[in-house]
C-alpha cells in the first residue's frame, strides 16, 4: 500500500509544476504582466507594522510547509533509522520556497494581465480562496490556443493537489489510529486498508457542507478558524514538548545516532529560543488583533463565529486533555511526583527510539508496516 501510494504522488506532485510552468511562460508573454510582477516583488515596508501580516504569513508558511499538521512527522515515521534528517528538511524548505515563488510569479503576471484589460491597479483585482482559483486563473486560458483543453488540465491539476493533501490528511490521522487503538482496529477492522475506508468516509461526509449554497463561507470559517487561530497555539506547545522538554540537545544527540553527525548550533538555537519566541509572538498579536472574522464585507452572525471557535477548540483542547491524561498515566504516588515523572521523556535509550521505526524492530510497529 505504502509503495503503491508513493507510485501515485510521484505523479501528483509533478504534474502540476508542468501546468504553473505552461501557465507563467503563457503569464508572462500577456500585456500589463510586468506591472503584475512588479507588484509582487515590490516590498511595502509599512505593512510590516500590521500583526494580521504577520500572521497570515505564519499561516501561510505552516500550510504550505505542513507544520503543525502532523503529515511530515507521519511521512517520516516510515523512513529508515539512518535517514540524512536534516538533508530532507532542507530539501523541504527550499522546494516549498521555489514552488512559492514559481506559483507567485505565475499569478501575478496573469493578475497584471487582469488589471491592464479592467484598467484597474493590480491591488484593486485581487483576490483570496477559491475566487483565486476559479476566476483569476480561468481568465488566463481565455486568452490561450485551445482554452478547452487547458481548462481541463488545470482542473484535473487542482484534482491532483486535492488528492495529494488528502494523502496526507488521511494517513495522519490512519497511522494515529492505527498506533494508539492497534488491538483494537486489528480486532475489529481486520486490516488497515478497512480502517481507511472509514475514515475516508466520515471524511466525506464532514466535507459535504462545503459543496451546499453557503458552502463557500462555511469552508472560510473553518479555514479561517482551523488553519490560522488554533495552528499557531499547537505549533507553540508541540515546539516547547520537543525542545524544552524532551530536550533541542538530546534530540541533536539522537539526530547524531542516526546520522553520524550533530546538527549545526543554528538548529539548537532555533528550537531554544527563536522559533518559540516567533511562533509565541505571531499567537500573542493575532489574539490581541482578533476581531469577528468577515468574508467579503459580510459579517458572520454570532452562532457563526461560536462555531468557528468551536471548530478551533477541538484541536486546542488536545493539549490540556494530553497533559492531564499524561498526569494520570505518569508513575508516582502523590500529584507532584506525578508531574515531574509525566515531563520526563521515556526515550533516554537510543535503542528505544530504533524500536520505534516501522522498518527497524518494535514489533507492533513492524507488523503494521508489514501489513501494509
Amino acid at each position: 500500500m505504502i509503495y503503491s501510494y508513493f507510485q501515485v504522488v510521484y505523479f501528483t506532485a509533478t504534474f502540476p509544476y508542468v501546468v504553473l510552468v505552461v501557465l507563467l511562460v503563457r503569464g508572462v508573454t500577456l500585456p500589463g504582466s510586468l506591472n503584475g510582477i512588479l507588484f509582487f516583488i515590490r516590498p511595502k515596508w509599512e505593512l510590516l507594522l500590521d500583526p494580521k501580516v504577520w500572521v497570515n504569513a505564519a499561516a501561510q508558511n505552516f500550510n504550505s510547509i505542513g507544520i503543525a499538521f502532523g503529515g511530515i512527522i507521519t511521512m517520516s515515521s516510515y523512513n529508515k533509522f539512518n535517514n540524512r534528517i536534516i538533508r530532507d528538511v532542507l530539501v523541504i524548505a527550499v522546494v516549498d520556497a521555489i514552488t512559492c515563488l514559481l506559483a507567485g510569479f505565475a499569478i501575478f503576471s496573469i493578475l497584471g494581465n487582469l488589471a491592464e484589460n479592467q484598467g484597474k491597479d493590480v491591488g484593486d483585482v485581487i483576490q483570496q480562496g477559491p475566487g483565486l482559483v476559479f476566476v483569476i486563473y480561468p481568465e488566463a486560458f481565455t486568452t490561450m490556443p485551445v482554452p478547452q483543453l487547458f481548462a481541463a488540465v488545470f482542473f484535473f491539476m487542482l484534482i491532483n493537489l486535492g488528492i495529494d493533501s488528502q494523502f496526507a490528511s488521511t494517513e495522519v490521522i490512519v497511522t494515529t489510529i492505527n498506533d494508539h487503538f492497534h488491538p483494537q482496529v486489528k480486532k475489529y477492522l481486520k486490516r488497515k486498508e478497512v480502517l481507511v475506508a472509514v475514515v475516508c468516509a466520515l471524511s466525506f461526509l464532514c466535507g459535504l457542507p462545503n459543496v451546499t449554497q453557503g458552502g463557500y463561507y462555511f469552508f472560510s470559517l473553518i479555514d479561517h478558524y482551523a488553519a490560522a487561530v488554533s495552528l499557531m497555539y499547537l505549533a507553540f506547545f508541540e515546539v516547547i514538548a520537543i525542545t524544552w522538554f524532551y530536550g533541542a540537545r538530546r534530540l541533536g544527540r539522537n539526530i547524531k545516532e542516526m546520522n553520524g553527525s550533530t546538527p549545526n548550533i543554528f538548529f539548537i538555537v532555533c528550537w531554544y529560543f527563536i522559533s518559540p519566541l516567533f511562533i509565541f509572538g505571531i499567537w500573542l498579536f493575532s489574539m490581541i488583533s482578533y476581531r469577528p472574522f468577515q468574508l467579503d464585507g459580510y459579517d458572520y452572525p454570532v452562532w457563526a463565529t461560536v462555531l468557528g471557535w468551536f471548530i478551533a477548540a477541538l484541536s486546542v483542547l488536545c493539549v490540556p486533555i494530553g497533559m492531564v491524561h499524561s498526569i494520570y498515566q505518569a508513575k508516582g504516588n502523590n500529584l507532584w511526583q506525578k508531574l515531574k515523572n509525566s515531563i520526563v521523556s521515556p526515550l533516554d535509550d537510543p535503542n528505544e527510539i530504533f524500536h520505534l521505526n516501522p522498518y527497524n524492530g518494535g514489533p507492533e510497529k513492524k507488523e503494521n508496516f508489514d501489513a501494509i
